[in-house]
């Protein structure tokens, strides 16, 4: 046994006594919802800590170790974790080998890892590794990185991808606190969702601690070469080095956003807000890791013009991180809020006609999915039902843009004070744990409408499909004088340089983009594409929209299919590179999405893979 391993035995060992009190702290849950996303039963045994000590082997692209787990039990002769390509190698209990056995695999959840214990037994421990076949990491070569010196590595957990890098029971109401030992190469930092390092050693073995129960999707490791800079005592940013001073520069406002979030709903609960910026292929714009928000290279403009996203993640700090969904049927819980909260901030520091611009768009872009499922009604609820499908299908325009325009609408109904009030308590009282739809509506039933003698039509929101006749009507002036343009350009009252002259921010032009009519001519499209460069944008945000246009009104001018092809052989990021995709099909250019997809493939993470495999009906 190494002096590594020794100080894990260690750790482990003292965890057995402080985990149950820091749970207990914060809010431990007692009883728990059925998940069907999960083989765990954790009303009968459940994971309280985990302590992860691996290694990351770059030329074999595999991760290998051991994950112990400081449990709980309640009469029970087993625990059951969540396994997905994985080798499981060898189980103990207590310290003492037992036989573990693994169920039949579904192609979805996995296999149950079953564990033998006995009523007092307090450790299980997992040696394992991962295989190429492990959904939720990305090895890059050096190629597939920004300095193009060295590999990289991340992971993407959410919604059930943690089972397949660390065997854990995969439900997001198991909230457990960890410890981890990592060792990478020396020339490379580990930063995980936890307390972080800010610059690499000698030795390439690093030690990480989350003192907060977090869901297992929360867990999150990446590796490069990789610096950091501060932007406050508890703000900073992550990036490689070509990066680092564009992404600081993007990011400058962070503790604004931290100061505002809190004036509104209360103190931000995890010390330290970061940010990495990670290669091209992350497969989201941002995803909300506990202390160290991962996030997209689309995002730095060079100007801060998209970073509401940032607020978005930083909301996600109370919404979804410490108040979170209890099962993925529950997700408007987590970005619903999340949404709503990102809107607060940005109109805090932005002003409301800003936060109206971002608000407008989301309300186009949930039009536009309750179109997209009107085969299938039931998919436009907020509350969902999700057996025996990936969870991922529900992570859509609906529990985002739905939930906000919900929230939105209640709060234009009760008013602004009484819904913050409201709010703040909500996340006060229910820090720490997780929620179902059905627990949230009781507790709004109880402590908002009841009180305020509110009636609000919330099974109509809630439990049924596309959006209610009293929603709250989003406008902007800013959008009002893009479409009077548009008009004008349409009927040949102001011409396309005219046009592009005007002094219009990121969301005016995005949002005139996306109105273009249909029936515009292709000499019309042409000599607008001229004029205002759209297919050379530098912004990644503009450039989806304009390549959308494009694909829709069979334009092929300004070498614009070229750009489109580069494009998705450069970003990974799957709304964006979807969007495309999907415009290929509808406008029955099947042929030219799978031409580019062959080629493009293999630079995807596969949450972003799967996605674009089942659109493109691509077996793999």
């Amino acid at each position: 046994m190494t002096i590594f391993k020794k100080t894990a035995f260690l750790l482990l060992a003292l965890c057995v006594v402080s985990c149950s009190n820091t749970e207990k702290e914060m809010g431990k849950t007692s009883s728990y919802a059925n998940d069907t996303h999960s083989y765990a039963k954790p009303n009968e045994a459940v994971a309280k800590h985990l302590l992860l000590d691996i290694n990351v082997d770059f030329e074999k692209e595999i991760i290998k170790g051991t994950a112990r787990y400081t449990i709980e039990s309640t009469n029970a002769t087993e625990i059951i974790f969540d396994a997905k390509h994985l080798k499981i190698q060898e189980t103990f209990v207590d310290g003492e080998k037992v036989k573990f056995s693994l169920g039949a695999n579904d192609p979805v959840l996995g296999q149950p890892l079953s564990i033998p214990i006995k009523n007092d037994s307090r450790t299980v421990s997992i040696t394992y590794e991962t295989t190429d076949k492990t959904e939720a990491l990305q090895f890059l070569n050096p190629q597939q990185t920004a300095d193009k010196e060295h590999p990289f590595l991340l992971t993407q957990g959410q919604a059930i991808l943690t089972r397949t890098w660390i065997p854990i029971q995969d439900s997001p109401q198991v909230r457990l606190t960890y410890t981890a030992r990592v060792k990478v190469p020396k020339e490379l930092l580990a930063i995980m969702s936890a307390e972080n390092p800010k610059e690499k050693n000698e030795t390439g073995q690093y030690s990480f601690e989350m003192k907060q129960p977090i869901s297992p999707y929360l867990i999150a490791l990446a590796v490069g070469d990789l610096v950091y800079k501060e932007i406050s005592p508890r703000t900073g940013v992550y990036a490689e080095k070509s990066m680092i001073d564009k992404v600081h520069y993007e990011f400058a406002d962070m503790e604004k956003m931290v100061n505002a979030a809190e004036n509104l709903y209360g103190k931000y609960a995890w010390d330290q807000f970061d940010i990495v910026v990670l290669p091209p292929s992350f497969p989201f714009g941002g995803m909300e890791n506990p202390r160290l928000t991962f996030a997209t290279p689309t995002v730095i403009a060079g100007d801060r013009s998209l970073t509401s996203l940032v607020a978005h993640e930083l909301a996600h700090s109370w919404s979804g991180n410490l108040v979170t969904n209890a099962t993925w049927n529950d997700f408007w819980l987590n970005e619903g809020f999340t949404v709503y909260f990102e809107m607060r901030i940005m109109e805090a520091l932005y002003g409301k006609e800003h936060a109206n611009m971002l608000a407008s768009i989301g309300r186009q872009d949930l039009a536009e999915e309750i179109e997209g499922f009107h085969d299938q009604p039931e998919a436009t609820h907020l509350k969902l039902d999700l057996k025996g499908k990936n969870p991922d299908d529900g992570m859509n325009s609906i529990a985002y843009d739905k939930g906000y325009l919900f929230l939105r609408t209640l709060e234009e109904t009760v008013g602004r004070d009484k819904m913050d009030v409201f709010l703040k308590e909500y996340f006060n009282r229910h820090s720490f744990s997780t929620m179902t739809t059905e627990k949230f509506l009781k507790y709004l039933n109880t402590e908002l409408l009841e009180k305020n003698n509110v009636e609000f039509n919330v099974k109509d929101w809630v439990y049924k499909a596309g959006v209610p006749k009293n929603a709250a009507t989003i406008t902007s002036d800013k959008f009002q004088k893009v479409e009077e343009a548009i008009a004008k350009w349409e009927k040949g009252t102001l011409n396309e340089t005219e046009l592009c002259k005007k002094d219009w921010n990121i969301q005016q032009k995005i949002h005139f983009i996306r109105n273009i009519p249909k029936e515009i001519s292709i000499e019309k499209f042409t000599a607008l594409d001229t004029a205002c460069q759209f297919s050379t944008a530098t912004n990644s945000y503009i450039a989806m929209v304009w390549f959308e246009q494009a694909i829709n009104h069979d334009y092929h001018a300004n070498n614009v299919d070229q750009h489109i092809e580069n494009f998705l052989m450069t970003v990974g990021r799957r709304w964006y590179v979807s969007t495309l995709y999907k415009a290929f099909k509808r406008n029955d250019k099947l042929e030219d999405a799978k031409r580019i997809y062959e080629k493009a493939r293999a630079n995807y993470h596969s949450v972003t893979a799967n996605t674009i495999d089942d659109m493109l009906g691509i077996s793999n």
